[in-house]
């Protein structure tokens, strides 16, 4: 029997057993990653972590734990306080006979979309026949160099209202189409998954929150980072094939010729691993980095503050040491992937904003300027259209960007207060 203390959470006392959740359970290197994939909530735990969740797991009491720990390992654990950090993690569903209140589980999208009904998404022939289709296309570009796509082939139509709204609706969709390919792959891996828009830096995207997945076999793991970039390697190549079919100069094939590169031009910005693509996540599970971005960015605003204290520059400010350094708390293999990670985090954001502000944003009001411009009855009906394609596209996207990014700052905030 349990106490209850003055806040009315239970009391944890060398006699009690918890009950846990559901969990699951992976070795990953010299950790373990335990977690509750109905909440994605995931850890990584030493060894003797990852022990006592399997005795408190098995009905063992602190007390028990903590014996068993100590004749296992010869060191002493403080299991009353991990039992907490378990509980504040959602991990615990009753402390002794009392239940611990448990928030919902996030919202998952498509929940129809059972993993048995998308198991062949993680079948092993799959990447087989993605290859067998892009080595296809890239003989029949070699062959026929006239049909490597140029931007050109973005104005299929001489209306440019009609190409700006076709590009948009088709972009949409194939970007809905490339999230709906992480969505299927982690939901045959029995994650959840959730899409919803997102801002990087000055990016409107589409994203899919599959956390979770890290509790995955590897192999799935990479299936579902790089789903998305297959189903656009797959597209363009299906789209090469179909060119082939059709004549050169015809509508079908100025269509097919804008689609193909509509497909491709998202791939370069995945090299932007700065923004946490999906390549990113996949260099993430390659360097065994739990959290590269949040890092590499302490790290980076570690350095950033040495420079500026440091003697030469601000005589009177406290110095930063190296014993400061976030870095050296990680392992040897984080921390060298980590100081790099950092360099390609500061030269890129730094070149993604300057492009901005020198590039984007005098584009985007030297075109809003010119299009309500050419609105007004002494304007043609074509004129007039096409002004209010451009106000509705350009100016609706730029209105869309700034609502996300408020929207998910505001749901960070809250997150960061409880």
């Amino acid at each position: 029997m349990t106490d209850t203390a003055a806040d009315d959470q239970p009391r944890i006392d060398p006699s009690t057993r918890v009950r846990l959740h559901d969990l699951a359970v992976r070795r990953d290197r010299d950790e373990w990653i335990v977690g509750r994939p109905s909440t994605r909530t995931f850890v990584a735990l030493p060894a003797a972590g990852a022990r006592a969740v399997e005795l408190l797991g098995e009905g063992c009491s602190v007390a028990r734990t903590a014996r068993t720990l100590r004749a296992e390992t010869g060191e002493e654990f403080e299991v009353t306080e991990f039992v907490k950090d378990l509980t504040a993690l959602g991990f615990v569903a009753r402390i002794g006979d009392r239940p611990v209140p448990d928030a919902a589980p996030p919202r998952a999208s498509l929940p129809w979309l059972r993993p048995h009904r998308v198991r062949l998404a993680l079948h092993p022939a799959l990447p087989v026949l993605v290859g067998v289709l892009l080595a296809a296309a890239a003989v029949v570009l070699f062959r026929r160099p006239d049909l490597v796509p140029g931007y050109r082939d973005l104005l299929w139509s001489p209306h440019g209202s009609v190409v700006l709204l076709s590009g948009a609706a088709a972009g949409w969709t194939l970007l809905l189409a490339h999230e709906l390919a992480h969505l299927v792959t982690a939901r045959a891996a029995g994650v959840p998954g959730r899409m919803r828009l997102g801002t990087r830096l000055q990016f409107l995207v589409m994203q899919t929150d599959i956390s979770g997945i890290e509790l995955a076999p590897r192999r799935h793991r990479l299936t579902a980072y790089l789903s998305g970039i297959a189903l656009n390697l797959s597209v363009a190549s299906s789209l090469v094939l179909a060119l082939t079919l059709t004549g050169t100069g015809t509508t079908a094939h100025r269509l097919l010729a804008a689609a193909l590169l509509l497909a491709l031009l998202p791939l370069p910005f995945q090299l932007m691993v700065f923004t946490r693509t999906d390549l990113y996540f996949v260099l993430q599970d390659l360097t065994g980095c739990r959290d590269l971005y949040g890092d590499g960015l302490a790290y980076a605003r570690y350095r950033w503050r040495r420079l500026l204290r440091a003697p030469r520059v601000r005589p009177r400010t406290p110095r930063v040491t190296r014993a400061d350094d976030p870095s050296t708390r990680l392992p040897p293999h984080e921390r060298r992937a980590v100081r790099l990670y950092s360099v390609v985090l500061v030269v890129g954001t730094a070149a993604c904003l300057t492009f901005m502000a020198v590039v984007t944003i005098p584009l985007d009001v030297a075109l809003l300027v010119r299009a309500a411009r050419g609105l007004g009855p002494e304007h043609g009906l074509a004129r007039n259209a096409d002004s209010a394609a451009v106000l509705v596209t350009l100016g609706g996207i730029n209105v869309l960007w700034l609502v996300t990014w408020w929207r998910n700052r505001r749901a960070t905030d809250r997150r960061t207060r409880r």
